[in-house]
């Protein structure tokens, strides 16, 4: 299955858990990780399943890396039927009234642009005693059999 793993960040671990995503997948999927500042909306393809790995920032805004790819959804309004995606949000429960505010900004543009969320948003709590890979893991490889019966392909 092609998989791109699409992360936005503020200081680099959202991109190191996409990396190590795509470490866990890459054996049985092509798959690479590919930073929302450089990835463009009309790139989204309906053959290829996208796992979506985001911060929050400040507020409960999205990262730096993630606030040009919100901007083109917002100026181009693309249609994403067809488009499968899964996210994975990180951020801390110490900051309550923000939490995973990043993560569920980009949910809403993807699913207002038509694409379908598989599964649901997992929120990965920085202050808490689990590891994001500890949850990422079994995350991504629910995502990706749930896609491969959306897509029609060997998950």
């Amino acid at each position: 299955m092609n998989i791109q793993v699409l992360y936005g960040t503020e200081t680099g671990n959202a991109e190191m858990l996409a990396e190590d995503i795509v470490a866990e997948l890459e054996a049985d999927h092509a798959v690479a990780a590919v930073n929302l500042a450089d990835f463009d909306p009309s790139e989204f393809d309906t053959g290829t399943l996208y796992l979506m790995v985001c911060s929050t920032y400040g507020d409960g805004e999205l990262p730096a890396s993630a606030q040009p790819f919100a901007e083109k959804m917002a100026a181009g309004k693309p249609d994403l039927t067809g488009v499968h995606f899964g996210i994975f949000g990180m951020g801390d429960r110490e900051y309550d009234e923000t939490f995973n505010g990043g993560p569920a900004t980009l949910a809403a543009l993807m699913t207002a642009a038509g694409a379908t969320q598989l599964g649901e948003r997992i929120a990965h709590d920085a202050s808490g005693a689990e590891m994001a890979e500890d949850l990422a893991f079994p995350w991504a490889e629910d995502i990706v059999a749930m896609a491969g019966d959306a897509l029609g392909q060997a998950a």
